[in-house]
Order: C-alpha cells, then sequence, then structure tokens
C-alpha cells in the first residue's frame, strides 16, 4: 500500500481510483461495509482503491477544548496496518487545519476530490458530512459528483444489536467496560500495542509475572480484569502468528499504593524476556472489576482465579468458534 501525506497535485496514485472518504477510526463494521464495496467495484473497474482520510481527527480542530478528551481507538500505526491488510492501494492522509476546514462542501468536492484525486467512482456512508460547518452531504455529493465525472454511491448505515455502529459507541462502550458491545461493533477484540516497560515486579512475588505494557494506545478498557490474548512483533516489526492466552488488569493497583493506570498481562504458557519488546494485547472478555484485597495473599488467590477463569473463557471461545 502507497501512502501519500496531503493530496496536493504531483501524485497521481490514486487519480481515476475508487475512492472512500472519512475518519475510519478503529476499523468497525460499517467502515468495513466501505471498504469491501471500493474493492468489490475497483476489481470490477481495474482501477486502484483508495482511502482519503484526515489527521489529527477533525474534532480536534474544531473543537480544541474538547481535544483531550476524544481519544482515538487507533494508533495512525495500526490504522494504517489495518487498511493495508483490508487490500486498499493507495492510503491518502490529509492535515486536518482550521484553513482546512473552512473549505465549502463545493470547493472540498472540486478542488480536492476532483481536482487533486480524480476518483472515477466515490463511496461514503449515510452519515458523512463535509465541508464548513459539516453542510456537505452524502446526497449533495450524489447530486453534484457526475458533472464532475464522479459516480457517487451513499451505503446505508451499519447496525448492529438494534443501534448504529460507531466509533462513539464504540469508545463509550470500551470507557464502560463492555467488551461485548464493542466487539459486536468491530467485529473483532479491541486490540492496543504497546511495548513491555520495566515495572516494579511485584507481580512476580505473587507468583505472576506480568508484562507491564507501555500503551501506545490513546483508549483503553475500563479498570478491571480481562481475559486476553497477546501476539508479539518481531525483530523486522512484524506481529508473529503465534498468540499467548492471557489474563490482565488493567488499574491503579488499590491493593498496594494506588497510583496511575497500568496494563498489566500475565501470559500463560509462555517461557522468555519480554521486556523492550513491543506486543499486541487483544481484550477478548471481561472477569471482574478491580478491587481491593486485605493483601498479597488474598491477591495472590484471586489472580489465580482469575487466570484459570480466563483459560476456561478464551478456551470456550476458541472451541466455538
Amino acid at each position: 500500500m502507497e501512502v501519500i501525506e496531503g493530496s496536493d497535485p504531483g501524485r497521481d496514485s490514486a487519480r481515476g481510483c475508487v475512492l472512500t472518504v472519512g475518519n475510519f477510526d478503529g476499523l468497525h463494521l460499517g467502515h468495513r461495509a466501505l471498504l469491501e464495496a471500493v474493492r468489490a467495484r475497483g476489481r470490477e473497474l481495474g482501477r486502484p482503491t483508495a482511502v482519503y482520510t484526515f489527521d489529527p481527527h477533525p474534532r480536534r480542530v474544531l473543537f480544541p477544548e474538547q481535544a483531550d478528551s476524544l481519544r482515538m481507538l487507533m494508533t495512525w500505526e495500526q490504522l494504517a496496518a489495518g487498511l493495508e491488510e483490508s487490500g486498499v492501494d493507495v492510503l491518502v492522509r490529509e492535515t486536518f487545519t482550521p484553513a482546512f476546514a473552512a473549505l465549502s462542501p463545493d470547493e472540498f468536492l472540486r478542488d480536492v476530490i476532483a481536482e487533486r484525486l480524480a476518483p472515477r467512482e466515490l463511496f461514503v456512508g449515510r452519515d458523512f458530512h463535509f465541508g464548513k460547518g459539516r453542510s456537505g452531504s452524502g446526497e449533495m455529493l450524489a447530486a453534484r459528483g457526475p458533472a464532475l465525472g464522479i459516480r457517487v454511491a451513499v451505503l446505508p448505515q451499519v447496525c448492529a444489536g438494534g443501534e448504529d455502529v460507531s466509533s462513539t459507541r464504540i469508545r463509550e462502550a470500551l470507557l464502560r467496560g463492555d467488551l461485548a458491545d464493542a466487539r459486536l461493533c468491530l467485529g473483532r477484540p479491541y486490540t492496543v500495542w504497546g511495548r513491555v516497560v520495566e515495572g516494579d515486579r511485584r507481580g512476580r512475588t505473587l507468583g505472576f509475572p506480568t508484562a507491564n505494557l507501555g500503551c501506545e494506545n490513546e483508549l483503553v478498557p475500563a479498570n478491571g480484569v480481562y481475559a486476553t490474548r497477546v501476539r508479539v512483533f518481531d525483530a523486522a516489526g512484524r506481529l508473529e502468528a503465534k498468540s499467548f492466552e492471557s489474563v490482565t488488569n488493567v488499574g491503579t493497583r488499590p491493593t498496594f499504593a494506588p497510583g496511575r493506570v497500568l496494563v498489566e498481562a500475565h501470559l500463560f504458557d509462555f517461557a522468555g524476556d519480554l521486556y523492550g519488546r513491543r506486543l499486541e494485547l487483544a481484550f477478548h472478555q471481561r472477569i471482574r472489576a478491580e478491587r481491593r484485597f486485605s493483601g498479597p495473599d488474598e491477591l495472590a488467590r484471586q489472580i489465580a482465579a482469575d487466570a484459570a477463569q480466563a483459560r476456561q473463557l478464551l478456551r470456550a471461545e476458541t472451541e466455538s468458534a
């Protein structure tokens, strides 16, 4: 997949493509429906497929007072990797600035989409809005696109569990520890990437050594204990195929001196040194909320019970797949 920084003229990789436009944070089922439609049409026409997206997220520019509260589901690296895995040929990352936000819908369609990218066809979701004040819509694109040589398709909203799928819904589900709803919308477990950092090795003294993950993602699920799976990045930066079942605590460790939120994963049936290695941590099911115990002995007994439950949940999930 080719990545183009900005849509200024001079790069013709995406011209004549089948295109989709949006933020794509999380690559949830709605995004994947768009990508599949683009991929299928690209094959049919023999044209490259392209995704046009924005960085930073438009809401962080339009509403700077809300920037700290908008936690992204994916890092840019995760998003690019997911799009490449989905078969996208070209990824255009547009820097979103106040000046860019001031473009009218007609200017955006004419000067950016038609002039710079010149797609053969454009696919957007029903709730897509663009241009100054978000005044442009998919219906407007469909009405005005043909005059610029662009066929526009507006796809229906994707629903799961009787509600619209959206990145906001997924964020809210994760923040309350509702992995089931997040997974329903994503079509897969929520994952974070990070590097194993030095901890205080307290887990080792309890008989459960943990990998203390310095998360690269802005959002981790609510404090609690989770059945998880871990994959390790190799030296070339690729995820290894083998995964390890694990139990993970997200929280402040209230049994001891509570501090900042930590993400600590105990890998089952793993022998080796993970310090400094990058991991992918997939959250499969929530076991319980975080709570304070009377001391190390009671905590160790609970960790053993959590680990046994995590094994059971993960293996039942595998058998039912």
